[in-house]
């Protein structure tokens, strides 16, 4: 894939990019506590099929996460998580919703459409997405309010010859 020398432009094709399985590894920090913790796994980012398939993908994590509780205890289980993206009319963004068909925020890499945030009652989140290249994109979630105090920043890397 080529990418334009400064990161996106408006022809840049987001849902080619991101098809297939990517390594993510994602540090985590709850600055409140000072408690950090990683995670690791896969994210595959693969189309949907059938009457409801608009040129969306499904995003699908799982791995596992590591923590030190705040008793000093540590703390290892596997998590997942899963996204819908749905097609935003340009083909640099992709729309995110939660599984429920809920909102969530617009994803792309372009200076006007890497950062957005998501009110999460009570608290604040706020997302920076920075294309690396055309294996390796990143981002960092800054997530602020009375309840939580957070920052999440996550690496992913395209599998070598992975199918979707």
């Amino acid at each position: 894939m080529n990418l334009p020398a400064s990161g996106t432009a408006p022809d840049f094709d987001l849902r080619a990019y991101l098809q297939g399985s990517w390594s993510v590894e994602r540090t985590l920090l709850d600055r409140s506590t000072g408690t950090r913790g990683t995670f690791t796994g896969v994210v595959r980012f693969t189309p949907l099929s059938g009457p409801d398939d608009d040129g969306a993908l499904r995003f699908r994590e799982e791995g596992t996460v590591a923590w030190t509780t705040s008793s000093g205890t540590p703390f290892t289980s596997s998590a997942s998580r899963e996204y819908l993206l749905r097609p935003s009319g340009a083909p640099d963004t992709m729309d995110m919703f939660f599984p429920d068909g809920r909102p969530f925020h617009r994803m792309g890499f372009g200076t006007d459409t890497s950062h957005a945030e998501h009110w999460c009652d009570p608290d604040d989140y706020r997302v920076e997405y920075t294309l690396v290249g055309p294996d390796e994109f990143r981002y960092r979630w800054d997530v602020t309010g009375p309840a939580k105090d957070q920052l999440l920043e996550s690496v992913l890397r395209r599998v070598p010859g992975a199918a979707a």
